[in-house]
């Protein structure tokens, strides 16, 4: 069993107050499978250029990563080239080049339809619908989306919501596309359009699942040194994706877990430059993160009259191997 992903492979030029890196690997799909590979295996789906280096990408078939999905055409593969500002939460785009990414038109092969478990990644939502008519009946969908797409393929949008499970978007998205500036409404709009689970991200500040009656909140990782944010959402997804697969559950107490270790990859990639961390991650690197991430939020209650006194309260418990 795989966890199929259908998204950007790109290539990123990033500045940071505090370094630059070009012409770095990049793309939803590369910052998805390098964080979920930390779990599970990966069937990744895309399109690049003759000017891509997918040799780079050998560590993630390493790691079980099947590359079969994306597609070599002649022209020059996606670019981002951005500058993020001192705070790191905002970012100027200096440069954006679709190349032939612009003509993407993803085939799911053969051996890929059979996937329980599928992340629609952030492309045209005319394209989501068209994947998920290609597969075969996939257990979990979750998808990502961003507001160029709310705004301008919105009615594509609604029906494709009709059949995701969960959706995985940040505050401003989920506020813009519900209308609401309440998130806990926000959220419930669209639970009420398909998804029964919405994932809102908020960056540096963690990230909230709203279930449908239950809610949790993870907070951000604090950092001593943050290098590049770029893809940090997706790290974020492809370890949510990943640890629920490798489990192979969606019930609440999972989904707390997978929220742990999503926003323990999504810290991981802001370390270095690109995938650099994510790429020569360990998995007791992963288990020591989340273990700090229960100290991080663990407490006692001394509440008269609670049945609980000294109780602790977690926000994580297991481990990578689901124990």
């Amino acid at each position: 069993m795989s966890i199929l992903c259908v998204g950007s492979v790109a290539l990123d030029s990033v500045e940071t107050p505090f370094g630059k890196a070009d012409r770095v690997l990049g793309g939803s799909a590369v910052y998805f499978g390098a964080a979920a590979t930390a779990f599970h295996p990966v069937q990744i789906v895309g399109v690049v250029g003759d000017d891509y280096p997918l040799d780079d990408l050998g560590f993630l078939e390493a790691r079980g990563a099947d590359l079969g999905g994306i597609e070599r055409a002649a022209g020059e593969s996606f670019f981002w080239a951005g500058r993020y500002h001192y705070d790191l939460n905002t970012r100027d785009t200096l440069d954006t080049r679709l190349g032939v990414f612009a003509d993407f038109d993803p085939k799911i092969p053969d051996a890929f339809r059979g996937a329980r478990y599928v992340f629609l990644g952030n492309i045209d939502p005319v394209l989501q619908l068209d994947v998920l008519d290609q597969v075969a009946a996939p257990d979990v969908v979750a998808c990502d989306t961003m507001n160029y797409w709310i705004e301008g393929s919105r009615d594509a949008l609604l029906r494709l919501l009709e059949r995701v499970d969960i959706l995985l978007v940040n505050d401003e998205e989920v506020r813009q596309l519900a209308g609401k500036s309440n998130l806990l409404k926000a959220a419930s709009w669209v639970q009420d359009r398909g998804p029964g689970i919405v994932v809102v991200k908020k960056g540096e500040h963690g990230a909230i699942l709203f279930g449908d009656d239950w809610i949790f909140y993870v907070p951000g990782y604090p950092l001593e040194e943050i290098f590049d944010p770029t893809g940090a959402g997706d790290a974020f997804a492809g370890g949510f994706m990943g640890y629920l697969a490798q489990s192979d559950s969606v019930d609440a107490a999972h989904l707390r877990r997978a929220m742990v270790y999503g926003s323990a990859l999504g810290s991981f990639a802001c370390e270095e430059f690109s995938i650099g961390r994510l790429r020569d991650l360990t998995r007791d690197e992963v288990s020591e993160r989340v273990r700090h991430f229960r100290r991080l939020t663990a407490f006692e209650t001394d509440f008269e009259g609670d049945g609980a006194v000294g109780a602790v309260a977690s926000a994580a418990t297991g481990s990578p191997d689901g124990s």
